[in-house]
């Protein structure tokens, strides 16, 4: 049995196409838009609707930790449209889930990442394509757990949810031989970003969850550029799959 596994595609359609090629299923563990790229500021929803110009000075606060001046100053942009802001987003958002559910391969379970606005995905998913988020699935004889969103942070991203309601959904999933969440385990290591040089939030349920149940391995993605790729905690092997909009290939994982 061969899968591919992806995370943080951030609108890279055109290898999301692919990603499925030589696989008997897709595992996808969220992340599916782009809102703002740190590589390229040209890229997203934020520039596509402000401007590059606009974005760079957005990022540049950000990556300051400047985040009361980043607020204010995206506040008085979204002020600036007609409308509601939430109406701009949400079809800029709409737009790029047509895109990627049209290029999204079958068989493939996916679950939210922490950008991801899990309402809007309905209208999309395609025959072939099951979404699952503190539940699990047979795969090949292997049962596979999903845990999607993020934990609360100061960045306000759609899909974070507070430690208790993400705790109930890792033991909603129970003990499984492979455990798919779109953020890691709480290790300080596999949270550490080398590039934007901060640590991410990790889930301190799942850490428990694998010392109690020890699944084979547990899949995540989020850090786009961490300090340690993988790491092993008992018998369970952690492993980042990559940040597959840069990458563009999938994590495979045989067996």
């Amino acid at each position: 049995m061969r899968v591919h596994v992806v995370s943080d595609v951030h609108g890279r359609v055109d290898a999301l196409a692919a990603a499925g090629e030589g696989a008997d299923a897709l595992v996808c563990l969220g992340d599916l838009i782009l809102f703002i790229d740190y590589d390229d500021h040209a890229q997203g929803i934020f520039a596509d609707l402000f401007g590059e110009r606009h974005a760079d000075t957005f990022i540049s606060l950000r990556t300051q930790k400047r985040f009361d001046e980043a607020r204010a100053f995206s506040e008085a942009l979204w002020a600036s449209l007609d409308g509601e802001p939430r109406s701009h987003i949400e079809a800029a958002v709409r737009r790029q889930y047509k895109a990627l559910f049209a290029a999204m391969p079958a068989p493939a379970y996916l679950t939210y990442g922490n950008v991801d606005i899990p309402r809007l995905w309905a209208d999309n998913l395609r025959e072939g394509h099951r979404v699952l988020d503190g539940e699990t699935a047979d795969i090949g004889g292997l049962r596979f757990g999903f845990v999607g969103g993020g934990l609360r942070t100061r960045y306000r991203t759609p899909y974070e949810i507070d430690d208790e309601t993400y705790a109930a959904k890792v033991a909603a999933v129970g003990s499984v031989d492979v455990l798919c969440c779109h953020i890691p385990p709480a290790v300080p290591e596999l949270l550490y970003d080398t590039v934007a040089r901060r640590f991410e939030r990790g889930s301190e349920a799942v850490l428990t969850a694998i010392r109690e149940t020890q699944p084979r391995y547990v899949l995540f993605g989020h850090v786009h550029q961490p300090l340690l790729r993988r790491t092993r905690i008992g018998r369970t092997e952690c492993v980042n799959v990559g940040h597959f909009r840069s990458r563009g290939v999938p994590y495979v994982l045989e067996w």
